[in-house]
């Protein structure tokens, strides 16, 4: 019973404390990202997720849509959302300037913001939670064989169910900023032109020769 009761301690002890050796071990399919040495040449990849945000004048939303869905794929993503007003895309971060580029053959773009926000804290430190969690899980399963009675068995299962609890919450934040850094988000608003009535049309074509006769 001691030794198993050390053996809970310990397993705690190793959920807790980040190990340092694992602190700049870098996540699997990472490639895309930007790579930074070291003098240990350890890898040590920076997390960045990129967005950008646009204003668009457009004479039709609906073909502006079908435009920006052609626009996302092509550059290796996808549409999130298309609507009359807001219209949301999804393309590889490393093509994301040829998509701003090709916004431009939808409609005139009036306003462009693209913003960085490096994450790269926040995914390591993820990563070190999830392996500690996962090693603390085997040891609670190692516990479990273990269990000389009911009321110990009760407990180890009740930190093994905490445990897979938080391995997939972890999991679940890993694979979000993997993905919202290999993807690039772009919001775009889109506002149509406004349309001339007959008399728009009138006054537009006396103005235009008006200002041809002031030429000659």
């Amino acid at each position: 019973m001691r030794s198993l009761i050390l053996l809970i301690a310990f397993s705690i002890f190793i959920a807790c404390g980040p190990s340092r050796e694992m602190r700049y071990r870098p996540a699997a399919k990472l490639g895309t990202y930007k790579e930074k040495g070291d003098d240990k040449n350890v890898a040590d990849k920076r997390v960045i997720i990129y967005n950008a945000y646009v204003s668009l004048k457009v004479k039709n939303s609906d073909s502006a849509n079908a435009a920006l869905k052609a626009i996302a794929e092509k550059n290796g993503g996808y549409a999130m959302s298309l609507g009359d007003e807001r219209a949301e895309i999804r393309v590889k971060a490393e093509l994301l300037n040829e998509a701003l580029l090709a916004l431009q053959t939808v409609g005139k773009v009036t306003s462009k913001t693209v913003s960085g926000r490096d994450v790269t804290d926040e995914f390591y430190d993820t990563q070190i939670r999830l392996d500690n969690a996962k090693k603390a899980r085997q040891r609670y399963l190692e516990l479990l064989q273990k269990a000389e009675n009911v009321e110990t068995t009760l407990k180890v299962e009740k930190e093994l169910e905490r445990l897979n609890g938080e391995i997939d919450s972890f999991e679940g934040q890993i694979n979000r900023l993997e993905h919202l850094s290999t993807y690039s988000t772009l919001t775009i608003r889109l506002k149509e032109k406004e349309k001339l009535g007959i008399l728009g049309y009138v006054f537009v074509g006396a103005y235009k020769g008006i200002a041809w006769l002031f030429v000659r």
